[in-house]
């Protein structure tokens, strides 16, 4: 065996210098065939046994792909029916550079033996590598490499035939002229056997356009009018937001502009989809226009109707007015930079013949994709993914290619994939790799883990969580330590303890983030032998804690604090309800009761001092859902019950929190990870300032003080459900709280604005958030437990895991409503109640309506679609809908009919009638009034009588 190396020669040219590139060479890479008698024998998964059945080619064959065939085709790869594949390394490290997903993708097909494919380093290779000529672009010079490969193929393997799959017609005819086998993906995909799965799963770049085909869109901008613009201020980049309610609508965030700019119509979003960087024109301001107040949902039958969009656009344009204060930025999209496009779940839209079908996300937010299928009968029953492939500007709709089927629409299982890929949710089985990380069983605390901790086995500790809770993160204990000194400590999980940086369960739980909550399914960040078992603080059991212990009076003044990792064992694992009981039952005075007693007196101390300092008191909907532990099908959907000890037991939380924060910023001032709720920009609050302003309440927004007061003070005897409303209404008005590494903002951003408190940080979750897992290694660190790593002080690295953090942490609050979305409606299946309602907000064609007893939010339309009404008068001003006497106004109670409308099943939706107020013409009688025996002609008889008297009556 011998090396050889290719030098480029080190030159001066005037005062610079061309650097020196070495690049070796050999003659000992074998082919990767076993009956190779010229190369080494190397561990290959090419087999003689798998045939390439395509037509074109009337002999068995091996595929080399050059790189846009893997970027574009990957769904078609992924495939079982290709086989016998050689990667050129040219090409792996090409995909690598150009798309890291797309390059994980493809490794996985590599390493399955079961798929054959094959690595050869053709640019190391004696007699494939080729340098680079002088001028020769990278992607000419790539292209002669990967036709050098597959000629030195055809000579080296005489007997064996090669197939070269290239989409670029010059790249492909260059390669027939020198005597390669050579097509196009699509043409060898569509001459396969039993191709017409596969052919839907290609990528299609090909538009045949009619002549007569009218433009739907504007042309987009060239990229260099694109930067250009950008770059003298007449233009602006951004993100594109599309509207759930309004599919002609949409905001562009851009920095030069405290308000997000509104795009309406075809013309101003001009194909951009949500998420996409996007670059906006502004308008004159006398052009601006103030956001809908009306939703419109796309209800398009077909590609080629265009004439409802038109009708729809008239429509936005008359709901849309030009009020002076209300008026907002106001532009077009003029190009797309970078598109966001990903795979999407849902299904397709029934009603449809042909091979053309149009696909209906799941996500309200993304427009209809249209596709080429051959098996839509089959297709129509299952939920798919689809991902978006081009949008020419002659198609109402993005084109795209179907991927997969999910499984069977309306199946629990199905439904649940379908929310995890939607909201990117990490679901896949923990790795072998990850799994060997885990300590072997049966797990024994010994006598030198013992003498590294402080030992807490003796102290009365307990946990208090939600009913079958089974990771159980923290607990709690407070002592008296002399008759005006009492000690509290909060005792988290040790998980840093098992999970060590760099290893594969920490590469794992750093990259799924948080542990994700569904309904009927927990998604864990780390393997259920920690997370409810040797992590989990479970009563009665040994358990390896870090611990955050005061000493206070008995005025909730800190006193002292120390930290320190510790062993524990709980004395029980209460639930909140049963911990309530146990503080109310007088009769109870063991250890336990008096800790707790104790706990609930000092956190309400906490609590009132943190309210005086100006922390917001917030409130959303959640609601718990009720399941058959046989059938796992929803029970019953209610509100969640809050007892004094969940407020007890997180007031702890928090101060914990507040205090690790303190800690770990003194002493890593450039890379603490820290939790700050940025300060929301005054026009957020302002459909609250109008809300307020239309009952009589000045809602102060200056600063979080005087916002919180302003809602403490916002009470109407009459109505005590309007102060729930206006702190639901300012839940909506805040940004998202966020991780950062200290050393990458000013002080006075760490601010928390819904806590107000300068400083804070996420310590008491450990099992089920990758954040506390950071924290505790920092806090260790400072306690003289552990030693510190380069990444835990690298602020960049640091500032990215945030970034991924946050991302994820979003995503799972997602995945958990939508969730309990799913389940409520499979609750309210074929059911018909009537339930108390509060009219949340009034736009112009609709009411959204807030049904506290299930925490729904639903649209009350006053009219049918497209249609106006002519029984009530949207008075403007007043933000009110009146009808003859009676006006509704937001937060008015009301009673509503509520029923599931399963008519489009993807999008499937609450159908409200209004019961009272009763409204002669649009509302309904109560169900309490109707004999419910299946007979409509008495429904309908006693409906007129009921008429008749309110006519007699007026």
């Amino acid at each position: 065996m011998f090396t050889t190396k290719a030098f480029i020669k080190k030159t001066k040219i005037g005062n610079f210098l061309k650097n020196v590139r070495e690049h070796y060479i050999r003659d000992d890479i074998s082919c990767g065939f076993s009956a190779c008698e010229r190369c080494i024998p190397v561990e290959s998964h090419l087999s003689s046994d798998h045939q390439n059945e395509c037509s074109l080619f009337k002999f068995n064959h091996y595929l080399i792909f050059d790189t846009n065939v893997i970027l574009d085709q990957m769904d078609v790869l992924e495939e079982a029916t290709l086989g016998n594949v050689i990667i050129l390394h040219t090409v792996l490290k090409e995909v690598k550079h150009r798309s890291l997903p797309m390059y994980k993708r493809l490794y996985s097909i590599i390493e399955n033996p079961s798929r054959h494919f094959f690595i050869f380093t053709n640019d190391h290779h004696k007699d494939t590598y080729l340098p680079e000529d002088d001028g020769e672009l990278i992607n000419d010079y790539n292209d002669r490499c990967i036709r050098k490969a597959c000629l030195w193929y055809m000579q080296h393997l005489p007997n064996q035939k090669f197939v070269f799959l290239s989409d670029d017609v010059k790249n492909r005819n260059l390669a027939i002229e020198e005597g390669i086998f050579a097509c196009s993906i699509s043409e060898y995909v569509k001459h396969l056997r039993n191709c017409s799965a596969l052919e839907d799963k290609l990528l299609r770049k090909d538009f045949h356009i009619d002549s007569n085909t009218k433009d739907v869109f504007p042309p987009h901008l060239t990229t260099v009018e694109l930067l250009t613009g950008i770059k003298d201020g007449h233009l602006h980049q951004g993100t594109f937001r599309a509207s759930r309610d309004n599919f002609l609508e949409g905001f562009v965030n851009v920095d030069s502009f405290d308000d997000p700019v509104i795009v309406q119509g075809r013309k101003g979003l001009n194909r951009a989809v949500d998420g996409d960087v996007v670059v906006v024109e502004i308008f004159k301001e006398e052009d601006w226009v103030s956001p809908s107040e009306i939703v419109l949902e796309d209800e398009g039958e077909a590609e080629e109707n265009i004439d409802e969009v038109e009708i729809k656009e008239r429509e936005l344009k008359q709901s849309t007015h030009t009020k002076k204060g209300e008026i907002k930025p106001t532009g077009k999209i003029v190009g797309i930079i970078r598109r966001k496009w990903r795979q999407y779940c849902g299904i397709l839209q029934g009603g449809m013949d042909g091979i053309y079908q149009l696909f209906v996300p799941a996500d309200k937010s993304i427009p209809k994709i249209r596709i080429e299928t051959r098996q839509a009968d089959f297709l129509r029953t299952q939920k798919l993914i689809v991902t978006i492939d081009s949008w020419p500007r002659h198609s109402r709709y993005p084109h795209g290619h179907f991927v997969r089927a999910l499984g069977k629409i309306g199946d629990q299982d199905t439904e649940n994939e379908v929310i995890l890929l939607e909201h990117d949710v990490p679901h896949s089985q923990f790795s072998e790799e990850v799994l060997s990380c885990l300590p072997k069983m049966p797990w024994i605390i010994t006598e030198e883990d013992v003498k590294r901790r402080v030992d807490l086995r003796h102290i009365d500790i307990c946990s208090v969580d939600p009913p079958g809770c089974t990771d159980i993160d923290d607990a709690l204990h407070c002592r008296p330590i002399s008759d005006d000194k009492l000690e509290v400590g909060v005792h988290i999980a040790d998980v840093s303890h098992f999970i060590r940086p760099g290893t594969a369960i920490d590469l794992e739980a750093a990259s799924r983030a948080t542990t994700v909550y569904l309904v009927n399914k927990r998604i864990d960040m780390v393997p259920e032998l920690l997370s409810s078992n040797l992590c989990s603080l479970r009563g009665g059991e040994e358990r390896f804690a870090f611990s955050c212990i005061w000493e206070m009076d008995k005025k909730a003044n800190i006193l002292n604090t120390r930290f320190h990792k510790s062993i524990i064992r709980s004395r029980r694992a209460m639930t909140y309800e049963e911990a309530q009981i146990t503080i109310d039952d007088k009769s109870k005075n063991d250890s336990i009761a008096a800790s707790l007693r104790n706990l609930n007196m000092l956190a309400k101390i906490l609590k009132k001092r943190r309210l005086e300092n100006g922390a917001l008191v917030l409130a959303s909907p959640e609601v718990k859902i009720l399941m058959d532990s046989e059938t796992m099908e929803p029970l019953d959907v209610e509100v969640k019950k809050l007892f004094e000890t969940n407020s007890m037991v997180e007031e702890f939380m928090l101060l914990a929190n507040i205090s690790v924060a303190q800690k770990i910023l003194q002493e890593f001032p450039e890379c603490a990870m820290l939790r700050r709720h940025p300060t929301p920009p005054s026009s957020n609050f302002d459909p609250l300032v109008k809300a307020g302003k239309h009952l009589g309440f000045d809602i102060k927004i200056d600063c979080g003080k005087n916002l919180a007061k302003s809602l403490d003070e916002a009470v109407n005897p009459k109505n005590p459900y309007v102060n729930t409303m206006l702190r639901i209404l300012a839940t909506r008005c805040m940004l998202q709280a966020v991780y950062f590494a200290s050393g990458t903002l000013q002080k006075e951003d760490y601010f928390h604005y819904g806590l107000a408190v300068p400083l804070y940080t996420h310590f008491t979750s450990p099992i089920r958030r990758y954040a506390d897992i950071i924290v505790h290694r920092l806090l260790a660190v400072t306690c003289g437990a552990d030693a510190t790593y380069p990444d835990l002080l690298d602020k960049e690295k640091s500032s990215n895991l945030c970034q991924n953090l946050n991302y994820r942490n979003r995503m799972a609050q997602y995945a958990g409503r939508a969730s309990v979305a799913f389940n409520t409606h499979i609750f309210f299946k074929g059911k018909l109640q009537d339930e108390d309602g509060y009219i949340l907000y009034v736009r112009k064609n609709a009411l959204q309506i807030l049904i506290p007893k299930y925490g729904l939010e639903c649209t009350l339309f006053l009219a049918p679609k497209g249609e106006t009404s002519n029984i009530f008068c949207y008075n403007e001003e007043d933000q009110t809908q009146e009808a003859g006497s009676i006006a509704l106004h937001a937060f008015d109670p009301i009673k509503v009919r509520l029923s599931l409308d399963s008519n489009n099943i993807q999008h499937e939706k609450f159908a409200l009638q209004l019961v009272k107020p009763y409204i002669e013409g649009f509302s309904v009688l109560p169900l309490s009034e109707i004999e419910v025996n299946g007979n409509e002609k008495k429904r309908k008889s006693t409906n007129n009588e009921h008429k008749k008297k309110n006519k007699k009556k007026s």
